[in-house]
């Protein structure tokens, strides 16, 4: 009877474990969901976020025209373009305040008419400040453009960072739960000693391993419909392929995540070292797989291992099913990569995994 099947069993005591333990449903489910709330509202499309600066305080007439200027336009800029936080501060104050990351740019009056910027070119809010400032004291000063230019400002859906983000933390996500919800589990019962309890048993390592992979596949459909949920409802996300590809998509990345978390898992007898090998392979993926910014900015030569890792393709296949349409033929590429790293952990998983 499939009841009474050792496999099935071990699956609901998975279950059963899992929901017992409200911390773990927080993270699995209500961590992501607040993350995607919060990068959500702080990334969709609204205003343009205003342009700080701190200026240099002096009484001479120079720094008087500079502050009139600033204060005009924070008063009454156009709607298109960004507004302005002033602060009129003592020099050694702003640019103390400059040093400690307070503000992006202090503007100071310098002999002859002239302005000093001090800034850190490395910081980009600090250059677009520079740059916005700077074009308005020039046309304060009566400088003309000579080519009339247009912005044409980018808010359809899909083609937001919102629209970008969504399918990076389903990836994210996923990658989470196989590596800690699998990898971090089997030690816990090495240490509890339960695994030797296990071994005690007739039952085949494999059952054993397959009722965990069931057990995460089983919470990764939750956890995928309240992210899609979240962007299509709340942030207005297109979802333009079909959605069975994107379930399909998602569960060879969880199934390879869980291979990992098998794998990293079978010989480690210590929180200590589980954790730092799960940092270890967790987070060049954070970095690298174009999560939050996009995978192309690294150089072309780290391409190739950017490529081959599994994050690196769920990512890029979920993206291009849910934002472009893309079909099967279209991401055959990234499920056959997600494949062979299914297979081949736990393959690998299975043959060195130790239950004591």
């Amino acid at each position: 009877m499939t009841g009474s099947h050792p496999l099935f069993q071990l699956y609901l005591s998975r279950l059963r474990e899992f929901y017992r333990q409200p911390a773990r449903i927080f993270w699995v489910y209500g961590f992501p969901t607040v993350l995607a709330v919060g990068l959500g509202l702080a990334f969709r499309s609204g205003q343009v976020e205003p342009v700080q600066v701190d200026l240099v305080r002096s009484e001479d007439s120079h720094s008087l025209r500079l502050k009139q200027t600033l204060e005009d336009y924070a008063l009454h800029h156009p709607r298109d373009k960004p507004g302005l936080v002033l602060k009129e501060l003592p020099r050694e104050e702003a640019l103390n305040r400059l040093r400690t990351g307070k503000t992006p740019l202090v503007v100071e009056a310098d002999t002859g008419d002239q302005i000093r910027y001090h800034y850190d070119l490395t910081r980009p809010e600090a250059v677009a400040a520079r740059g916005a400032i700077d074009d308005l004291f020039q046309e304060a000063a009566g400088r003309k453009n000579a080519i009339e230019t247009h912005d044409v400002l980018i808010t359809e859906k899909g083609s937001r960072y919102i629209d970008f983000l969504i399918p990076g933390l389903i990836g994210l996500n996923t990658m989470g739960g196989g590596l800690w919800g699998i990898g971090f589990l089997l030690v816990n019962f090495r240490i509890a000693k339960l695994l030797k309890c296990f071994v005690a048993t007739p039952m085949p390592r494999r059952d054993f391993l397959l009722a965990l992979l069931g057990a995460r596949l089983t919470f990764l459909i939750p956890d995928l419909t309240v992210l899609l949920l979240l962007g299509r409802f709340c942030f207005d996300m297109p979802i333009r392929g079909n959605l069975f590809l994107v379930v399909v998509i998602d569960v060879l990345g969880a199934l390879a995540f869980a291979g990992i978390g098998l794998l990293v898992a079978s010989r480690a007898q210590t929180t200590e070292t589980v954790s730092g090998l799960m940092n270890l392979v967790m987070l060049p993926m954070w970095l690298l797989s174009g999560v939050f910014f996009s995978s192309e900015r690294f150089p072309a030569v780290a391409q190739p291992v950017i490529q081959a890792l599994p994050l690196t393709q769920l990512i890029t296949a979920l993206r291009q099913v849910i934002l472009e349409g893309a079909g099967w033929f279209d991401v055959y590429p990234s499920l056959l990569i997600l494949l062979v790293w299914s297979v081949l952990t736990f393959v690998l998983a299975l043959r060195i995994f130790r239950w004591t």
